[in-house]
């Protein structure tokens, strides 16, 4: 079981990345899918210009991850009221919360206090991945490049990466905003410690996101396809450890329950932190 749950959840995206990194680092292949998407005789991405797809596909699109982290973040810390409170030593302020309908969402947060934390925890894992790498390779956008229309030179990441310093000033690779919709990865991992059957859902839904979020950029000559499959490999490792940190390997692997077998077995959660 355990050479398995490693194999299956470090060797499958390690795999991907040896994939991507043979298919398009080492290949033109990037470069020839973006050409498709310009019109040199506008010297333009066309979705570039238009408004209405920049809205909607990067400033609306950013409410789901940002409105996920910042429940995760008012969970966390309405999770610390519960305990305080006390109601067994102060039955009037219990009681008043139990009138008001505060006391059930005290009580909730306080018992998945651990999952609030994780998810808080995860973004930020993963969004200080990302800006690391976009800061120590350095690489630009299409639309920076001189290859359409742009003033710097296209550049390899691994060209160009810088273990201890920053590299320079470009900040493209892995895709930052497909890093965005992969993050919401962090909620498979719940799903996963709690045995829900509904994980597979969420894990595809989250993957199909970051892949929306990235080629929405793709297509504007923000970023070339392989910074999306980038950006979704690094965060799914960054969301698998820090999972691994706060839940264990022995409760991430348990077998998904059916309806039925919840009901049975209960499966219930852990003693919060």
């Amino acid at each position: 079981m355990k050479s398995r749950f490693y194999a299956y959840n470090f060797g499958i995206p390690l795999l991907c990345a040896a994939v991507v990194f043979l298919m398009f680092d080492m290949t033109n292949i990037d470069i020839a899918f973006s050409n498709l998407l310009f019109d040199p005789l506008t010297d333009t991405f066309p979705l570039d210009k238009i408004h209405f797809f920049e809205k909607l596909t990067h400033k609306w699109a950013r409410i789901i991850p940002n409105w996920t982290a910042e429940i995760a973040l008012i969970g966390a810390m309405l999770s610390l009221v519960w305990p305080l409170v006390k109601p067994q030593k102060h039955p009037r302020l219990g009681g008043f919360l139990e009138r008001g309908k505060v006391a059930p969402v005290l009580r909730f947060t306080a018992d998945h206090r651990r999952d609030f934390l994780f998810v808080v925890v995860a973004f930020a894992v993963c969004t200080g991945v990302i800006h690391f790498l976009k800061a120590h390779t350095s690489v630009y956008c299409p639309i920076e490049t001189t290859l359409y229309g742009g003033k710097m030179p296209h550049i390899e990441w691994y060209n160009n990466f810088q273990l201890f310093h920053e590299a320079g000033e470009g900040r493209c690779w892995p895709g930052g905003h497909a890093s965005g919709g992969f993050t919401m990865l962090a909620l498979y991992f719940v799903a996963r410690r709690y045995q829900w059957r509904f994980s597979s859902a969420l894990l595809w839904g989250s993957l199909l996101l970051g892949f929306v979020y990235g080629t929405t950029r793709v297509l504007q000559g923000w970023h070339y396809m392989s910074h999306t499959f980038w950006a979704g490999i690094f965060v799914w490792l960054a969301c698998l450890l820090t999972a691994l940190a706060f839940y264990g390997r022995a409760r991430l692997e348990l077998p998904v329950l059916s309806k039925r077998e919840r009901k049975v077995f209960g499966a219930q959660p852990e003693v919060s932190l």
